[in-house]
């Protein structure tokens, strides 16, 4: 069986491996989007760092013995972002598996409930951030904006390569 005959087929693990896949593009490319907005709107104050930073500084220091340089926190950012974003995609695509047809309100919830998850409660309980009560509603909100950006992208992306991985496309 080739791969193609095996995304076009119906079987669980064809429909399984085909919404896995998508969803992990999708988290992919909502991370993209999520890191461009980031970048043009604060989500946080500029002498704080981003918990992805302190993440990785921590894990370089045990590591190498040395903290991440200045100069290479945009890079490490994003070394936490695009394998997180993407896995987050990937559950989500397979949470919609048995789904069919667009829905940007599903990724909508999706990313409302990412940043709930994340930005307002685990991450400040973990000390990595600031509690919401202290972070300012702007950035609050700045914050929110991507995450709902980072859901919808996620979702109209799985939506189209599921349906690029599971349709025949007729050759002329």
């Amino acid at each position: 069986m080739s791969v193609t005959t095996f995304f076009q087929n119906d079987s669980y693990l064809s429909k399984t491996s085909r919404s896995l896949i998508s969803g992990f593009v999708g988290g992919l490319a909502g991370t993209a989007v999520k890191s461009l907005i980031e970048y043009y709107l604060p989500v946080r104050k500029v002498q704080d760092r981003s918990a992805q930073i302190k993440i990785m500084d921590d894990l370089s220091t045990k590591i190498t013995g040395t903290p991440i340089s200045t100069s290479n926190e945009a890079l490490a950012e994003q070394l936490v972002n695009v394998p997180f974003g993407g896995s987050l995609g990937a559950a989500y695509g397979y949470g919609k598996k048995d789904r069919e047809g667009l829905r940007p309100m599903d990724g909508i919830a999706f990313g409302a409930t990412t940043w709930a998850s994340t930005h307002e409660t685990s991450l400040p309980i973990l000390g990595l951030e600031r509690k919401p009560t202290d972070t300012p509603v702007k950035m609050q909100m700045n914050e929110l904006f991507a995450h709902i950006a980072f859901g919808v992208t996620t979702e109209v992306v799985r939506f189209y390569v599921n349906r690029q991985l599971h349709y025949k496309r007729v050759r002329k």
